[in-house]
């Protein structure tokens, strides 16, 4: 499991793609850091105690689990956690 901060990234297919669209890997990639730029643009890093965004794309599926704990933080951590996994879907839309 990723440490404090820590960003995972995964493609369990190959990272094949047409050759009109992204590759797997930068769905994954591009999903990845719109999560983790939403959590980060929340809180400042002394307010996290630990986070985790996980990506993964298979055979067209975008799955994405955000996980942030900060609980001295103002922001409420499950509404951030479901802001960031909405905006790693709306970049991925965005690829294509």
């Amino acid at each position: 499991m990723p440490t404090d901060g820590e960003t995972t990234e995964s493609s369990t297919d190959g990272g094949d793609a047409p050759a009109d669209g992204p590759t797997d890997e930068d769905v994954v990639e591009v999903a990845s850091g719109a999560a983790e730029g939403v959590v980060l643009s929340r809180y400042s890093k002394s307010e996290l105690d630990d986070y985790d965004v996980t990506v993964t794309f298979d055979d067209g599926v975008l799955e994405v689990d955000v996980y942030v704990h900060a609980p001295d933080a103002r922001a409420d951590e499950d509404q951030v956690a479901e802001d960031a996994a909405l905006a790693a879907q709306s970049a991925v839309d965005d690829l294509f």
